[in-house]
């Protein structure tokens, strides 16, 4: 049977290359497009978001691939933990109607979710 612990001694090498792709999926789902005439910007979570409710479910599933890419690269449980509250706080917020999709824009899990990993694994944040 497969284990489903975190990699224990993946080459750092490997660890930063996981890490661009989460970066890139976060910048996608948070922050891929701006707002004409502002510095705001906005994703793919902000855009399937405004489906009721099942915009939400649909986007939880790359916030919490983001999660468990973490998780088997080996942080630690506070910052898995993080994380988690990150996916909980921004999808609990998304069932409200209108400003849970101004919330949405705003917060930004997935990018602060891979900012938390970064500082995790000793890497600069853009």
């Amino acid at each position: 049977m497969k284990s489903f612990a975190p990699s224990a001694a993946m080459p750092a090498a490997d660890i930063r290359h996981e890490m661009a792709r989460l970066r890139r999926l976060a910048t996608l789902l948070d922050a891929a497009f701006r707002i004409p005439g502002t510095q705001a910007r906005w994703g793919l979570d902000t855009l399937v978001g405004l489906l009721p409710v099942g915009g939400t479910l649909l986007m939880l599933v790359p916030s919490l691939y983001i999660v468990w890419k973490g998780w088997k690269l080996g942080a630690s449980r506070p910052v898995v933990t993080r994380m988690m509250a990150n996916v909980i706080v921004e999808a609990g917020a998304d069932l409200v109607p209108v400003l849970g999709d101004v919330f949405d824009t705003a917060f930004k899990a997935d990018l602060r979710n891979v900012a938390l990993l970064e500082r995790h694994f000793g890497m600069a944040t853009p």
